[in-house]
């Protein structure tokens, strides 16, 4: 898929591979107001690497600066209007943050999905609980500033796996945490393989676990 091409013929097809870039651009991109453009942003630039092969894309990969931080970002920009339209089929959105709600996704790809998710915008925690030296504690936390969203993805979890997590509102966004006995149950389902696409800095963290 290259960058600028209205890609009439393009046919979006469920993989696991295709719906853990969902998962990204749920979380890291930006679906452009014209009706065909898209951007993935990340610090990480294996991550923009990985982005494109699962998506098939040939656009070289850029970089730009953050507003204060001034921080490094790598980002890639493309424009396919068949999969656009597919998106917004789905429940994405231009400006999409506090607005995004419940999206259509195959049970069957959930976690790869989820993964996605999780490596955007989420993280795994690990550390020795300090009143018990010997106990390990473990967190894996996904964030958003749509409620709405969260709740969908916790009601779906539950659906898929028992388990429950908790939603707590921060400043500025909303989180939904997952504890060790839960944590161990979702990320054995979401690192199913040990080369499914994903972030490797974090996967080293999950493979320390599983």
């Amino acid at each position: 898929m290259r960058g600028n091409q209205k890609n009439k013929d393009y046919v979006v097809r469920w993989t696991a591979e295709f719906a853990y870039a969902i998962g990204l651009i749920t979380t890291d991109g930006c679906l452009s107001p014209d009706g065909r453009h898209f951007d993935f942003t990340s610090k990480d630039i294996q991550l923009i690497k990985t982005f494109k092969k699962c998506l098939g894309l040939k656009v070289k990969i850029g970089t730009k600066n953050s507003g204060y931080s001034k921080k490094k970002y790598y980002h890639v920009q493309f424009g396919n209007v068949v999969l656009y339209k597919w998106l917004l089929n789905i429940g994405l959105m231009p400006n999409k943050s506090k607005i995004i709600g419940v999206l259509k996704i195959p049970d069957k790809y959930f976690f790869d999905f989820l993964r996605g998710h999780l490596d955007g915008d989420g993280y795994v925690r690990k550390f020795q609980d300090q009143v018990y030296p010997n106990s390990q504690r473990v967190y894996t936390n996904f964030h958003s500033a749509s409620l709405k969203h969260l709740q969908w993805l916790q009601e779906r979890t539950k659906k898929l796996l028992s388990i429950n997590g908790f939603i707590m509102h921060k400043i500025r966004e909303f989180s939904l945490t997952y504890a060790k006995k839960e944590s161990l149950k979702l990320l054995s389902h979401l690192y199913y393989d040990s080369n499914v696409p994903c972030l490797r800095r974090k996967y080293k963290i999950v493979e320390s676990l599983l």
